[in-house]
């Protein structure tokens, strides 16, 4: 039986104030065709917090994020705190994670997530010019002003901020311009997320400004090399979250990040009015788990669909099992395994068996990425791996 450990929160669902060319998450919004706002209210937000401290162990993740999670406002934030306080056990202890855009960040709410040591990701794709290709408010006015403004209040105040970069056909050309435009900005801990998905022009094709996988590969391959190079007497003094979890894997442990590990499910994702869904990729109809007012979330965490889904992540091809960097990712995320770079064309996963399963059994679009990446990088991660004591 697995513990209730982590969940993921969309307090604003699909709502966002920003209007990102490749946003994959806007589009959730035809899952609630009864309202155009979507917000979680007080009776859900109790009964999902005291579910979640009742249900879960020792330590806790709360992950929010969009949408946008700073459109509900600081007010629905202190009531959440205050929320684990009322329900959480002796012992307990919670770590609270946002994703925002940056945009509504100012002082107070600065001062709001210092005080209650929220991890704060920051989606700031790099420079002027790479960061305000793609991420626009709408009506098209670029963002990058007011998302850097937030950074420097953010860092000033003290909080813990992790830049999340999405690499895409543009900025793939510029690993190095961004790793450095972090660094030199006190944004130390970074995240990369491909951009791949689906047109939204012409459904069933990949979109233009989706990132190719071999032009992926060289881009970690620089990073990589960035990384290294900054190392202080064997120790990284930049945190890149997805070479810290290869790392665990190196080390014999499981990674960290969901991504990398054998089978997917070990978290839920609960939509602002109370659905869960078996992970942030996949809020779709088909795995929809129930609704917190008539179920709860660990029953739901340890249902034969959310098994069915965790181990879809494991339905490989030949190709991937006699890869020898297998234990090292697994095959990727599922997402990824929805799009064909040979064809490029669309794939979904739906929630399906026999027959149709079967034809899910695809490696990911990610696949020449990741040979050319752990071809470049195998060495130095057996070498670090080997200083772990």
């Amino acid at each position: 039986m697995k513990n209730l450990e982590s969940v993921l929160i969309k307090p604003a669902g699909p709502d966002c104030n920003m209007a990102c060319t490749y946003c994959f998450y806007s589009s959730k919004s035809g899952l609630f065709p009864e309202t155009k706002i979507h917000r979680m209210d007080d009776s859900v937000l109790k009964r999902m917090i005291r579910q979640i401290m009742h249900q879960g162990g020792s330590n806790l993740s709360f992950g929010w994020q969009g949408g946008e999670p700073t459109l509900m406002g600081r007010e629905f934030f202190e009531k959440a705190v205050n929320y684990t306080r009322i329900y959480g056990r002796a012992g307990q202890t919670v770590a609270n994670g946002l994703q925002t855009n940056g945009i509504l960040i100012d002082k107070n709410w600065a001062e709001f997530l210092y005080e209650y040591k929220f991890l704060v990701g920051l989606s700031l794709d790099g420079p002027k010019h790479i960061h305000d290709r793609y991420r626009l408010l709408k009506g098209g006015k670029p963002s990058w002003g007011k998302v850097v403004r937030a950074r420097d209040i953010l860092l000033n105040r003290g909080v813990d901020v992790n830049a999340l970069s999405v690499v895409t056909d543009y900025s793939v050309r510029y690993p190095e311009e961004i790793y450095e435009f972090h660094k030199n900005n006190g944004l130390n801990y970074m995240q990369f997320i491909p951009c791949v998905e689906a047109d939204p022009l012409h459904p069933g094709r990949i979109a233009n400004f989706s990132v190719t996988p071999e032009d992926y590969g060289k881009f970690l391959c620089k990073i990589f090399d960035l990384w290294v190079s900054d190392f202080k007497k064997g120790t990284p003094t930049t945190s890149i979250r997805w070479f810290d979890s290869i790392l665990f894997t190196y080390a014999g442990m499981e990674a960290p990040e969901c991504t990398l590990q054998k089978e997917c499910g070990k978290y839920v994702v609960i939509e602002h009015n109370g659905d869960v869904y078996s992970c942030d990729f996949f809020v779709e109809p088909g795995w929809k788990l129930g609704n917190i007012t008539d179920g709860r979330i660990i029953d739901m965490l340890n249902s034969p669909l959310q098994k069915e889904f965790g181990l879809r992540k494991t339905d490989l091809p030949q190709e991937c099992l006699n890869c020898p960097w297998l234990k090292h990712c697994w095959g990727g995320c599922p997402k990824y395994r929805q799009y064909s770079p040979k064809t490029n064309l669309v794939h979904p996963i739906i929630n399906t068996s026999g027959t149709e399963r079967a034809q899910n059994k695809k490696a990911t679009y990610l696949c020449a990425a990741y040979k050319i990446f752990f071809g470049h990088a195998d060495s130095t991660f057996k070498k670090l791996a080997s200083k772990i004591p």
